[in-house]
């Protein structure tokens, strides 16, 4: 006997979850899916939890994980301090383009 539509249990996505799984995020990275977990719980990168309690990341991911991996290979760093680091360059970026905004007199193209 078929069941009725409300007697059927489970969740079926209508959509794919946005962003990044672990796994693909990590593989796109070049690190080990544990690797990516340290990141997060470290709070150097940034990721959010679907309906499942999986990671999901943002498409900017491997950038991130390429400037970590750059600073902790260039510099001596520890990871808080990198994070640190990262915050800043953020923030150097974020003055750069509001002063070239400033510098175009500041009004939109449209």
């Amino acid at each position: 006997m078929a069941a009725s539509p409300g007697q059927l249990r489970g969740s079926y996505p209508l959509a794919r979850p946005r962003g990044l799984g672990l796994d693909d995020a990590a593989r796109l990275c070049g690190v080990h899916p544990q690797t990516l977990r340290r990141f997060v719980a470290l709070s150097l990168v940034d990721a959010a939890r679907d309906r499942a309690g999986e990671l999901r990341f943002g498409t900017d991911v491997p950038l991130r994980v390429a400037r970590i991996q750059r600073l902790r290979r260039d510099l001596p760093l520890n990871y808080a301090a990198i994070g640190l680091v990262l915050d800043l360059l953020e923030r150097i970026d974020r003055l750069e383009a509001e002063l070239r905004h400033a510098r175009e007199g500041g009004r939109p193209w449209t």
